[in-house]
């Protein structure tokens, strides 16, 4: 049986707002092939949905199944808390409105609000944190390429800043939280305890997390990470490429 193929979306099929089209060539080589694979989205600016609506405007059919942070975000709160501040973009808040609590909430959720980040709000979230509110994060980036911009801080500054001053870990919902790389392979009928791939161009969220589970992992080159790259920056990669083309000529070759 072919290892399942694990993909990240951003700087991987999608690069500065569109979808790329050597997409097609890997979806056409899943489709033949077989190989069970599903698309992960650690971003927190939007969720299946949107992702489905990217993937027709480029043209393109998606039969892969897709993760998002956002949609497991949602259902980690349904099935643990009545209420939540919720700090997420607005195109996504909808999906969050049966939860939305900002007195005295059970949990704080923080994903991404660009440039809403300020000294006070950092300080409402420090003491709802300390009043006993559970930190949870859709991801830990330290930063991410910007369309038009390049590279900005993410969300994972903030919460890194919010678990140091209150000395509470946060939740980690998305990459490269286990229970996400589970819940992906779950969804395509695998188990973490079978090898699988690990497709992405984040050397911690895809990289590092796959290979704490004992994945193969294909760096590429066409989002955040650019090389050259040091030997210990290696030590999680076992295939890089610059191009998606070269994904499928790896993928033939392990049949």
């Amino acid at each position: 049986m072919k290892q399942p193929l694990l993909i990240d979306f951003d700087g991987v099929l999608q690069i500065d707002n569109k979808i790329i089209e050597d997409t097609k060539i890997l979806f056409d080589y899943l489709k033949e092939s077989g190989r069970k694979a599903c698309i992960l989205s650690n971003s927190s600016l939007y969720g299946e949905e949107e992702l489905k609506e990217m993937f027709n405007k480029a043209k393109i059919k998606i039969e892969i199944p897709i993760l998002t942070t956002v949609d497991t975000s949602v259902n980690y709160l349904q099935n643990n808390y009545k209420n939540a501040a919720v700090y997420v973009s607005e195109n996504i808040l909808k999906y969050f409105n049966d939860f939305l609590e900002y007195q005295n909430p059970e949990a704080v959720l923080i994903g991404d609000i660009g440039e809403k980040w300020n000294y006070t709000l950092m300080q409402t979230i420090f003491e709802f944190i300390n009043n006993g509110a559970k930190l949870i994060a859709m991801h830990k980036n330290n930063f991410w390429q910007k369309p038009g911009r390049g590279i900005v801080l993410d969300s994972g500054t903030f919460v890194h800043a919010l678990e140091f001053a209150t000395n509470k870990k946060a939740k980690l919902i998305g990459k490269p939280s286990r229970i996400y790389f589970e819940s992906a392979l779950k969804k395509i009928g695998c188990s973490a305890n079978e090898k699988f791939i690990m497709l992405g161009d984040d050397l911690i969220s895809d990289m590092e997390g796959a290979k704490n589970l004992n994945a193969e992992t294909i760096l590429i080159y066409t989002g955040k990470t650019k090389p050259p790259l040091s030997s210990s920056e290696k030590k999680d990669i076992d295939y890089e490429v610059k191009k998606i083309k070269e994904v499928v000529e790896i993928l033939k070759n392990k049949g």
